[in-house]
């Protein structure tokens, strides 16, 4: 399939979430108050009892379940998650704390158009199984002065597609984990749609 270039006047966007979706409700939000040149499309989770499956159900967008459980086959799986972006009509695909790596048929469909936010300035404290908590620790324990957020293309590998956009958060000499966690996700919510508008309003073409 031809790729298409993302640099819209309006996205159309497809929601990855496995947990709790909370980027995913400042997406919903942001594109609800205008501030977001676009609309969500679908929300998709590989957890049914997912807090963004929630979300989506509560701003009326349709939203399924898609996962190993109904769909053992990963190609199948894959397929199923194709289809239904397809259906959808998606133009971007933007993964929200989404825990699971997409299938080849999707990468390569949607190739370029498929983001991802990181809470780290990558590539530092990136790859299989740095997310969440565990991203924060490792920057506390490496004394780091500051951290981050970074929007990245996805491609087959965690966090290995090119960067799109970053943003600084600064460490404090009394951080714990779950103070550095508040601040950096604060920010998330602000710089994923800040991101996002970038690339509906032409200043970022992926």
């Amino acid at each position: 399939m031809e790729r298409k270039s993302v640099s819209l006047s309006k996205l159309n966007i497809a929601l990855f979430a496995s947990h709790g979706g909370s980027n995913a409700q400042a997406i919903i939000d942001a594109c609800a108050a205008g501030k977001l040149d676009g609309s969500v499309a679908v929300v998709i989770s590989n957890n049914s009892q997912s807090g963004a499956m929630e979300r989506a159900a509560a701003a009326d967008i349709p939203s399924y379940h898609l996962s190993s459980k109904a769909y053992p086959d990963e190609a199948r799986l894959d397929q199923a998650i194709l289809e239904t972006l397809l259906r959808h009509e998606v133009g971007l695909i933007a993964l929200a704390g989404y825990m699971k790596k997409l299938g080849p048929r999707t990468l390569r469909t949607f190739a370029g158009r498929i983001v991802n936010l990181h809470p780290s300035l990558l590539p530092k404290f990136g790859g299989h199984g740095m997310y969440g908590r565990r991203v924060h620790e490792a920057v506390l324990a490496a004394g780091e002065r500051e951290t981050g957020v970074t929007v990245h293309l996805v491609d087959s590998e965690y966090d290995e597609g090119p960067i799109v956009a970053q943003s600084r958060v600064p460490v404090m000499a009394d951080d714990t984990v779950e103070t550095l966690a508040e601040r950096v996700l604060r920010r998330e919510h602000e710089f994923y749609v800040e991101t996002l508008q970038r690339i509906a309003g032409g200043d970022i073409v992926l």
